[in-house]
């Protein structure tokens, strides 16, 4: 018989990571980060998010001249540390692609660590949990919503609230394949 992975009996901690991709086939792109994520044993994935599409952003703002994004949210479950984590995420993005030329800038794929078991520190230059920008974000909020209507962003308060504030145009998208998870 089989005995299972060790990794796989440790108990985790929850995290709430963010997609984005403006360039390329943008949704099988967000498919193969989760399915890649999904192959580390230290991470296992509870729930991924619908895609949605919104404009690029930039530094001055929307832009209606780069190529919209699609996003989606997962929420995870990981032995990691949140160095570690990020460590992960960067190793997927750079697998599939990922260019780190400008700041804000056009991107195969894209992967935050939005929330990390609650944590609340800017003591890594890093790495800052929450996300710095993520109780603003349309983009990252509707996403995570759809996968926990009951979240809760450390230091900001309620998903739900801080969405309906959220003034970035965020749609459900459908490219035929069906839910991410």
């Amino acid at each position: 018989m089989n005995a299972p992975r060790p990794e796989r009996l440790r108990v985790g901690r929850p995290a709430v990571l963010a997609f984005g991709s403006n360039l390329g086939d943008r949704a099988a792109t967000i498919r193969e980060a989760l399915r890649l994520l999904a192959a580390d044993p230290a991470v296992r994935v509870q729930a991924a998010s619908r895609l949605f599409e919104t404009p690029a952003l930039k530094p001055e703002g929307v832009s209606d001249e780069a190529p919209p994004y699609l996003n989606a949210v997962a929420r995870v479950n990981t032995i990691l540390d949140p160095l570690a984590l990020l460590g992960a995420v960067n190793q997927v993005e750079d697998e599939l692609g990922r260019v780190r030329e400008e700041r804000w800038g056009d991107r195969t794929i894209d992967i935050d660590i939005v929330d990390f078991d609650g944590i609340v520190s800017d003591d890594d230059p890093r790495i800052v949990l929450p996300h710095p920008r993520a109780h603003e974000r349309a983009f990252v909020l509707a996403p995570w919503l759809d996968v926990d209507p009951d979240a809760v962003l450390p230091g900001y308060g309620p998903v739900a609230a801080l969405a309906a504030a959220a003034i970035d145009p965020v749609v459900p998208y459908d490219d035929g394949e069906g839910a991410l998870s």
